[in-house]
Parts: C-alpha cells; structure tokens; sequence
C-alpha cells in the first residue's frame, strides 16, 4: 500500500481542498535531474522519444506527436487535416475555449453543437442539420472524461467525407465500448496541462494512425523544416515543440497512469455513494458502454434550487474547499456570439448555468469527500 492510498487512516483535513492538483509519485524527479545533469533540457533528448513510443503504445495507435499544449495540438493537427479560411467545422458548444480557438487560428468557422443530456457531450442528433458544403470535419470532446457517444458521429461523417478529430484534453484512458479513446477519429489530441490526469506541466500530444498526416504535423510543429534538408523551410510552420523536461516528467506520469485512472475513479465512487440521494442535483453520469475517467467530478443543480450554483461556489470556498463552474459555452462569448443568428443550445445552457467542478485530484482522501459532501449537503438541503 503506497503512502497516498494509505492516508485514510489519519484523519487529518487540510485547511484548504483545491479543485486540482499534480500527484507526483513515480519517476518525475530522477528523470528531469537526469536531464539537468547530462543538459538536454531542450527540444532534443531521449525523453521526447520514450514519451511518443510509449504514448501511442498505449493509446494503440502507430503515431504519436509530442507538442508544447494541448491547444497547439488541436492546431497543428487541423492544419495537417488541411483546414483553412473558408471551411466550417463542427463543435460543440460546451467545450473549453481552445477547441473553438483552434478553428479560428486556421482561419476557419466554428459552427456549434449542443449537448445531449446523457453524458453531456455533443449531442449525435444535432450535428446533420448544422452541415453545410463548406463543412470540413467534426471535433467531438469527451468532456470531464466521459467519452462521446462516437457510432452515430462516425455514420454521419463517413456519409459525408467529414473527418473526426477527437480533443481528448480531458480524457486520457477513457473507453468507449473498450476502445480507448485517442484510437477513435483520424487524429485526437490531449493535454498535459498541471490539473490534467497525467501532467508535464505544459505540454500536449497528437496521435493518429495515419503515417502521412503524422509526418505533416511533425512537419508543422518544428517550424516547417524539411526532415533530410537543415534550415530548408518548404512550408510555414510553427514552433510548436515540448521540451525534454517535459517529456520527462510526462514519461514518469504515463508509466503510472493505470494508477493515476484508478484513484480517481475510486474518488468518484466515494462521491457517487455520498450523493447519490442528495434531492436537487445531478452526479455526473458514466454510460454502460463507457469508462469515465472523472478528469473532473461534477454536479448538476436543479434549476430555481434554493442556493444558486455560484453562490455556492462562493460559500465552499468560505470553508476551505474550492470548486470551479462549467466553462461558458462558446455561443455566449464575445468572440463568437455573432456566429449564430438565433443561437438555441438549451442543454448546453443549462449545464453551463447549474454545473460545478468539485475537487477531484488521485490525492483527495476518503476523509475530505466526506468533508465536501458533508458541507454540499448542508447548503444544498
């Protein structure tokens, strides 16, 4: 039994319960002092490498391209899919502001999709109406690491020549119908930004079984080199590269990610047994045909309860523990409120209006969700 599974049996609390944070309990230290002491700190090293074999080996895919975040990764990967001004993609409208973000910088248009209510994702029934000539493909999130209902998305775009990217930010291990997600669409891309399941601090990573869309993002991220020709630019590019400290310590998290998955999902538990007769809210769901990793744990309140959701955003962190609402859909943001002309995504609405984030790192205790829920049921009932 390792240090952290075994912190039930001291009861102590700490003063202050943050929504997330890093579990560092592998190989993390020895392997960026390893590369202080032999000076690959940069976009070269042996880390780079190990961390790309072992990330498409585990994702089950034949490539995978290590970049500085997961924003650049949706980029480059839309680049490579050739996305350009012009084109549409679909979205959906309750995602973080990145996967809109990243149509854009390609100077393409973000056409929004609402949620279904099952899992919260974009909703299957939704996007056929939303394609126009100009549709290029479809990005589906698996928000807060419940996988996206991906069968009826893989009809509607094989029927229309779509490609599917997979933001798989959040998602890192989820299972759909027992394939891991990432091994889902052409290309997925994840993030391994410090609240992240696994993290490298900053850093992101591009996978997809397609060997010539890989050599193009490799291509793009390191400034658009030629691979047999040094400082021979044929193409604009970026530079998009993560470095070998971050590999690194990407490395060390990977190789204990079946941990990392685990202690989530048994915190998860903890708060679906506590709250699962609590009137007025709604846990966050797991389909039978999905794994959940529970990148976040989530409530949904009722509508018109009695306490509003930032109001008690506000009175948990009165008491210590810190908690964070849905991200905005994209529709009501200044950058895209003009897209849509009767903007009508009354899920993503309500989500985004009555959802929170409670605290959800592998080092939370039995002990502090039995404090959380403790002070959840009290201001909510």
């Amino acid at each position: 039994m390792d240090a952290l599974t075994d912190r039930r049996s001291r009861p102590t609390v700490r003063k202050f319960i943050p929504v997330a944070e890093p579990v560092f309990a592998g190989n993390e230290k020895r392997y960026v002092l390893d590369c202080l002491d032999t000076t690959w700190i940069s976009s070269n090293g042996k880390y780079i490498d190990e961390f790309e074999k072992q990330f498409a080996n585990y994702i089950g895919v034949k490539h995978a391209i290590s970049v500085c975040n997961g924003t650049v990764a949706l980029h480059v990967a839309l680049l490579a899919l050739g996305v350009k001004p012009g084109d549409e993609v679909i979205v959906p409208t309750l995602t973080y502001i990145a996967t809109a973000n990243s149509v854009s910088y390609c100077g393409a248009k973000p056409v929004f999709v609402d949620s279904e209510m099952n899992c919260w994702n974009i909703d299957p029934l939704r996007i056929e109406e939303k394609i126009t000539p100009r549709t290029k493909g479809i990005i589906v999130v698996h928000l807060f690491g419940h996988p996206v209902d991906m069968e009826p998305i893989e009809d509607i775009a094989a029927r229309y020549g779509l490609f599917i990217l997979e933001d798989a930010a959040e998602a890192h291990g989820a299972e759909y119908k027992g394939r891991k997600v990432g091994s889902l669409g052409i290309a997925a891309t994840f993030s391994f930004y410090g609240n992240k399941i696994i993290t490298s601090g900053e850093g992101g990573m591009i996978v997809t079984n397609d060997d010539q869309l890989a050599s193009m993002m490799r291509q793009i991220k390191g400034q658009g080199q030629d691979f047999h020709h040094r400082y021979w630019f044929p193409i604009i590019g970026y530079n998009y590269r993560m470095t070998n400290i971050q590999a690194a310590i990407g490395l060390a998290q990977l190789e204990k990610i079946d941990w990392h998955i685990e202690r989530r999902r048994q915190v998860a538990h903890w708060y679906q047994e506590r709250l699962d007769e609590l009137e007025g809210v709604k846990y966050q769901p797991e389909l039978p045909w999905a794994k959940n990793v529970y990148w976040m744990n989530c409530l949904v309140l009722a509508e018109h309860h009695r306490i509003d959701r930032d109001s008690l955003i506000r009175e948990l962190a009165n008491r210590g523990i810190e908690t964070r609402p849905f991200f905005y859909s994209m529709h009501a943001l200044p950058p895209y409120r003009s897209m849509e002309a009767l903007p009508h995504f009354p899920v993503a609405d309500y989500l985004s209006k009555m959802g929170l984030n409670l605290p959800s790192s592998a080092k939370l205790t039995e002990t502090e969700v039995d404090l959380i829920v403790s002070n959840l049921k009290e201001l909510i009932n």
